[in-house]
């Protein structure tokens, strides 16, 4: 998220600004901010936030406004407010920061929201560097708790914090339709995400929404070639930075979705779930299973999937009395038959021994020789 933060202005429909200069210091995404804080989540959202999930901390409002645990922040709306980049697109909040702490130490506050706020130690380091003030990090500290929901003389420490939240920032965000400003359709289904996510986490998507292609002026984005199952779990990798296929062919089908958006990572993962799946299948069910080994050689070439082509071949060759009965066993090029028979097992060589074994042990039997 750290790219985000630094590289996706674009996307950015939060801007920060001193209160005493008016100078302006940073950009941030709502959808973020509100993901992670509650604090943030009443500010952006105002009275649709009883319609959202519910803020940890109690906040009463105050003259129509928020809580004065909130009162450092301006949270002023404005429609079509010019971004760095030039670009203007919809509702963007315009916060004042009045707090000449919170001025200074703007970014690293971002930061840690944006990890997830959990790295709690390694935050206190970077305010202690920046500040030089023991006491001015301490007073920094408490507003960052406000911020997540932790009230002050709460008994739960930011380190239990962090092993209940982790550092999946996004999770609230998947499949949500809060600050959602682009839509997939997808066999029928609607799949709401956001723009800055799908940008700092797969390149193509970046070019696709900052080009001159039609997706990066319309909300509806159509995806065809894919099933609304493997593009959802094709998603919830670039929000939670997990994949877990139920199969060896969904596996299959996540890789084919992450080598056509180029998310390497992913397409890495799913090459090990399908080698995880077909290396815990007894020899008995992959002598009946229904799915093709070969055909899934195959798949993993034509999309670039080397390690698990290379894994294949000697997967075939590992179990080759079971695959070479099969009919798909054909479909093997010259080449890829001429390495399985190179490497397979039992080699020519075992079966010839183990032939001549039994050969000598059946001759033994009808002898009455009792000394070896």
């Amino acid at each position: 998220m750290q790219w985000l933060l630094e590289r996706g202005v674009q996307f950015a429909d939060v801007a920060f600004f001193a209160g005493d200069s008016g100078k302006e210091l940073g950009w941030a995404h709502a959808a973020v901010l509100c993901a992670v804080s509650p604090y943030f989540r009443q500010l952006l959202l105002g009275p649709k936030s009883r319609e959202r999930p519910q803020s940890r901390c109690i906040c009463r409002e105050r003259d129509g406004g928020p809580h004065s645990l909130l009162s450092t922040w301006d949270g002023g709306i404005i429609d079509d407010m010019p971004r760095p980049d030039g670009h203007t697109v919809g509702r963007l909040s315009r916060l004042v920061v009045k707090d000449p702490l919170l001025c200074l130490c703007l970014w690293e506050t971002l930061m840690f929201l944006y990890r997830g706020a959990w790295e709690w130690e390694h935050l206190q380091e970077a305010l202690e560097e920046k500040l030089k003030n023991t006491l001015a990090v301490a007073q920094l500290m408490e507003r960052i708790r406000s911020f997540v929901g932790m009230d002050k003389g709460s008994r739960e420490t930011p380190s239990a914090r962090a092993v209940v939240r982790g550092p999946q920032t996004l999770v609230s965000l998947f499949n949500s339709p809060l600050y959602s400003d682009v839509i997939f359709m997808v066999q029928g289904n609607v799949l709401p995400a956001h723009r800055a996510v799908l940008v700092a986490r797969c390149d193509v998507m970046a070019a696709m929404f900052s080009g001159k292609y039609a997706e990066a002026r319309s909300r509806v984005v159509p995806i065809h070639g894919v099933s609304s199952d493997t593009f959802l779990s094709f998603l919830e990798y670039l929000y939670t930075d997990t994949c877990c296929p139920a199969s060896v062919l969904q596996a299959m089908a996540v890789l084919v979705c992450a080598e056509m958006y180029q998310v390497k990572r992913l397409q890495h993962l799913c090459e090990v779930c399908v080698c995880a799946y077909l290396q815990s299948m007894p020899s008995r069910e992959l002598a009946s299973t229904g799915i093709s080994v070969i055909r899934l050689l195959r798949r993993a070439k034509c999309h670039n999937a080397e390690q698990l082509y290379v894994w294949l071949l000697h997967f075939i060759a590992n179990n080759y009395l079971i695959f070479s009965h099969k009919a798909d066993f054909l479909e093997l090029s010259e080449e890829e038959r001429d390495h399985v028979e190179r490497l397979r097992w039992p080699s020519r060589g075992y079966l010839q021994e183990l032939s001549e074994y039994q050969q000598r042990r059946r001759k033994l039997r009808k002898s009455r020789c009792t000394v070896m």
